[in-house]
């Protein structure tokens, strides 16, 4: 389509929609067709991808926004969004280069429609997560322009020999920008020469707008890299430093900026502020960089804070056993109290969920325990420890270790985040619902790590979906999923919560579509959701009747289930007896379904025992009524009430009373419930 039409077609969809995505291959014009349809709006503000600044987060936008000197990444990024001026017409060029944490602003940005919006991404190209939801998540409409018959090996070439063919002087503003792009005018006239940049624009190789520069084309700067010598880029880079670090950094996008290229040039920064670096971007959530940094101060000075950085950012990349050689290479003997503590809690949590050890995780932080003097170093063990009991199956315990820590005057605010986001799941299961708010706003007083709000927010939504206030349920999980933005996993653990409540309102398809991305997103990391996804894929499959898919997911669950997701035993049996009732296997069904929920009750979880007892009576078990009386009569709740009026009518074969509970069980919002006690009670009819 020609570029007039299309910059119409894009003006449109701003007008009516917040903005839209341009999609196009190189050499398509989806820049020409998002500069004209800008110029139609008015008042526009460019950010660019580009190659070098997507290893440095923030780094597209960091002209656009103020990025705080503290605080993890949510709280980073609403106080980016905050930055950015309400109706900004903001043009993202080249999305698909954008560092991950850009991404994921401009993700935000679009769904709070803070601003408008034109992006350009090139579909040939890998592009960062919150670039392609914005398209698969319909947040921004999609305009595919008509693309001539590029041959890409061709256009390779020939920008290979543009560049080759360059003047030498425009050749050399060219290699600075390969490394750093874009660049401040002034910089690249002090580093090239005003002569070569001028020489530059003129053989369009470079662009300036405002007071910046930058390669014409993003291949210009791939081909010129190619041809540099391994030497000639060092030199580049080592220049570069220098001239960049001569003036304060503005910020931490600055100070990581720097730190990238002191990597590769001759002027390496003192250990410490490598090591700070590293804690930078691991507080940013960019675990690759913290990864590079921390592996090259450990080249050079293998101190404590450099492989507890390190270790943090492999262990949340899933690699586990990586992290623990990290680790393992401390002599703890010479620790002090404090640096035993802040060596100690990484490798046991990493032990348990990582390495999926928790015997050994176990044993460890015992030992540990007794090594340390302190009472403020013993209770936030204690915590840790607390944690490990829940996920072991043992929410009694559990709650009590916790209490106990949350009770002394010597809980720092980790062990007070451990402890009470332990609790609150923990109180949950057990049913006891009155105490899981206070626990919970208790555990996010303390700030504790981004992780465990899943863990309090689990147990908030287990009370509500059983006290049946299942629209607060949702609305709860899904705040956060959206608190975790595209991160990895944070995401795909608040889907598994979203999923949780679908299944209890019936909605299985919805439930699997969102189990099967949290499933293999969770696949490569220890954590105990990751087995959770995967039994209750296999539930939701099973309510759809689809065997095949259903015995998969089972198998996965069963494969990855051990001791440190013990917690979730009865929803294991659950997926078994759904996997089961979807190969017709009734009696098999009912048998597994009461095995979930003899399970909760032998750990002391009431709350999901009920839940399971009810499954039993749902796939036609006459026995599970004397279960669900004995639960209910410690937990008082909405869920458990029906679950009992159900099993008794459904024993007396009363159509006019399950008519009824089918009838409660749509009031809350608990179709699936209300659709099996509906067909029980046509049954009973015909009987």
């Amino acid at each position: 389509m020609p570029p007039e039409p299309s910059a119409q077609h894009v003006e449109s969809a701003v007008a009516d929609r917040g903005g839209a995505v341009i999609i196009a291959p190189v050499g398509a014009g989806k820049t020409t067709v998002a500069r004209a349809a800008s110029e139609r709006i008015g008042g526009s503000v460019w950010v660019t991808g580009t190659v070098s600044d997507r290893v440095v987060p923030f780094a597209a936008v960091h002209d656009l926004i103020e990025v705080p000197d503290d605080g993890k990444t949510a709280a980073v990024l609403s106080a980016a969004r905050e930055s950015v001026a309400d109706g900004t017409l903001l043009v993202v060029d080249d999305a698909h280069l954008l560092d991950h944490l850009s991404a994921t602003l401009v993700y935000q940005l679009a769904v709070s429609r803070a601003v408008r919006l034109i992006v350009t991404v090139d579909p040939d190209e890998g592009a960062p997560d919150s670039i392609t939801a914005l398209q698969l998540d319909n947040v921004l409409p999609r305009i595919e322009l008509d693309a001539p018959n590029v041959d890409r090996k061709r256009l390779d070439a020939s920008v290979r020999d543009f560049v080759a063919q360059l003047p030498a002087d425009a050749r050399s503003a060219l290699e600075f920008l390969a490394v750093v792009d874009p660049m401040p005018l002034a910089d690249l006239s002090a580093l090239a020469g005003g002569d070569a940049v001028a020489a530059a624009r003129a053989a369009d190789a470079v662009i300036v707008v405002g007071e910046a520069v930058l390669a014409a084309h993003p291949l210009y700067g791939d081909a010129t890299r190619a041809q540099m010598s391994a030497e000639g880029l060092r030199a580049r880079r080592t220049a570069l430093y220098e001239r960049l670090s001569a003036r304060p950094p503005r910020d931490v996008v600055d100070r990581l900026r720097l730190a990238v290229l002191a990597l590769d040039s001759d002027n390496p920064q003192p250990v410490s502020v490598v090591v700070a670096a590293a804690a930078d971007a691991l507080r940013l959530g960019d675990l690759a960089l913290s990864e590079r940094l921390g592996q090259a101060v450990l080249a050079r000075d293998p101190d404590l804070d450099a492989r507890l950085t390190l270790a943090q950012a492999l262990a949340w990349q899933g690699r586990g056993r990586e992290a623990d050689e990290v680790l393992a290479a401390v002599d703890a003997a010479t620790l002090s109290d404090t640096e035993l503590m802040a060596w100690a809690l990484p490798r046991a949590a990493n032990q348990f969920w990582m390495l999926s050890e928790p015997e050994r995780a176990t044993a460890f932080l015992q030992t540990t325990r007794n090594r340390v003097t302190s009472a403020v170093a013993r209770t936030t063990l204690d915590a840790l420890s607390a944690t490990f009991a829940m996920n072991a199956g043992r929410p009694g315990p559990a709650m009590e270790i916790a209490q106990g820590v949350l009770a002394s005057p010597d809980a720092d605010d980790t062990a007070v985040g451990w402890s009470a986001a332990a609790a609150a799941l923990s109180c949950a299961r057990m049913g006891r619902f009155a105490e899981v708010d206070a626990l919970a706003d208790r555990a996010m007083e303390a700030q504790h790590p981004g992780l465990l709000r899943f863990t309090s927010g689990f147990g908030q939504t287990t009370a509500l979906v059983m006290s049946g206030e299942l629209d607060r349920a949702q609305e709860l999980a899904q705040q956060l999923t959206d608190f975790a933005q595209m991160q990895q996993p944070g995401r795909a653990i608040g889907e598994i919560l979203v999923a949780d409540v679908l299944i209890a309102r019936g909605e299985s398809v919805a439930a699997a579509k969102l189990l099967r991305g949290a499933a293999e997103a969770l696949a490569p990391t220890g954590y105990s959701w990751g087995p959770l996804a995967w039994m209750l894929l296999a539930q939701a499959l099973g309510h759809q009747d689809e065997m095949g898919e259903a015995a998969k997911a089972l198998s996965r669950a069963e494969s990855r289930h051990g001791l440190k997701s013990m917690l979730f035993a009865p929803e294991l049996l659950l997926a078994k007896a759904w996997t089961t009732a979807a190969r017709r296997d009734p009696a098999g069904a009912r048998s597994s379904a009461r095995d979930a929920g003899r399970a909760a009750e032998r750990g002391g979880q009431s709350a999901i025992a009920i839940r399971a007892f009810h499954d039993a009576v749902r796939l036609g078990d006459i026995r599970a009524g004397d279960a669900i009386a004995r639960d209910t009569a410690g937990v008082d709740c909405v869920v458990g009430a029906l679950a009992l009026r159900h099993a008794r009518a459904f024993v007396a074969r009363d159509a006019d009373e399950l008519a009824a509970v089918s009838g409660a069980f749509a009031d809350i919002g608990m179709m699936g419930a209300a659709a099996d006690a509906s067909k029980q009670a046509a049954a009973a009819l015909r009987s």
